[in-house]
């Protein structure tokens, strides 16, 4: 068929950086603090805290977080985007590149991959299955800054979200049910999205009605009433209000109410990465018993699951069908 040799798909995820190194993490974090989309402070005010203050201190201190995590091919998060990238390839027979937001391979370097294969038709799909404008909308920003620098310039088209796509939620309560058949059934399911400013939700973003009805969704599909599921956010930076409840707050309280055998899952991430290897199942779990839990059970990302590729494909060929 003519979309074959026409159409070329762009997984986008955040990024990472190259090494587990300060240096490699200082200029990876540069470059995604620098976006307005993720911070939207004044830059004058911004910029000189940034460099000044931000990455001296933390980049020597996320380089070793990073180290506790790096796999034998590098970065969890590039690991797998790039199994999920060869996978989907060879699941649609047609180009598949990699393009990150932030770090390497950049949106130009994967744009200018597909071009290189004779792709006029380029359909983008950012992994972040809850839209939000600090992910989603800044991969559209992305994408512009790369079009400036490329002569030629293909007809593209951006999944904006599949928060609630039916493959998705199944996917996500059949890695529940394989999780709860390997340690038992906890007597509660934690999803934990990462956070967002609350002002940001305020001025309109999306978000969190996304992860609500994730949440919901999925509670419907593994037939769990409120008392046995709930939803918090993870990750918060900086002193001002990000969305509520907190993950961590929310793991302090749990045991007191009687809950000590737990599951959490982090819904909002399509691979495991930082967040979840390190800040989820190491340090979250942490928290959980020193308050009192007892069991902490961390069901892994989707990553490179075959249901998961199943979705994708789905996402891509529903586009395509589209024209």
């Amino acid at each position: 068929m003519e979309y074959q040799r026409k159409t070329g798909v762009l997984l986008v995820n955040l990024g990472t950086p190259d090494q587990a190194t300060p240096k490699a993490v200082k200029r990876f974090l540069s470059q995604f603090l620098h976006d307005k989309r993720v911070v939207d402070m004044t830059r004058w005010l911004w910029c000189p805290l940034l460099h000044g203050v931000i990455l001296p201190i933390r980049a020597p201190k996320v380089a070793k977080l990073y180290q506790s995590v790096w796999m034998d091919e590098g970065s969890p998060l590039m690991v797998y985007s790039t199994r999920q990238a060869d996978k989907l390839k060879q699941k649609l027979n047609i180009p598949v590149e990699l393009g990150m937001t932030y770090g390497n391979p950049s949106l130009l370097d994967g744009m200018q991959s597909l071009i290189k294969q004779g792709v006029e038709k380029v359909i983008v799909l950012p992994l972040y299955p809850q839209y939000s404008a600090t992910t989603t909308a800044a991969v559209v920003d992305g994408l512009g800054k790369a079009f400036k620098q490329m002569t030629v310039v293909p007809s593209f088209t951006v999944i904006g979200d599949y928060h609630d796509h039916p493959l998705y939620i199944k996917a996500l309560a059949d890695s529940v049910r394989s999780a709860w058949q390997q340690q038992g059934q906890s007597e509660y399911l934690l999803c934990s999205y990462h956070g967002i400013p609350k002002r940001y939700a305020d001025n309109g973003d999306i978000y969190p009605l996304h992860c609500q009805a994730t949440t919901d969704l999925l509670a419907k599909e593994l037939q769990l009433d409120s008392s046995k599921i709930g939803m918090t956010y993870q990750s918060r930076f900086g002193r001002e209000e990000w969305l509520q409840p907190y993950t961590d707050k929310t793991l302090q309280a749990l045991p007191n109410k009687g809950i000590k055998n737990l599951t959490i899952m982090a819904p909002a991430f399509s691979v495991d990465c930082l967040e979840t290897l390190e800040e989820i199942s190491e340090e979250c779990c942490q928290i959980f018993k020193d308050a009192g839990g007892e069991q902490f059970n961390y069901v892994a990302c989707l990553n490179d699951d075959d249901a998961h590729i199943d979705l994708m494909a789905s996402l891509v060929n529903a586009q395509i069908l589209r024209g």
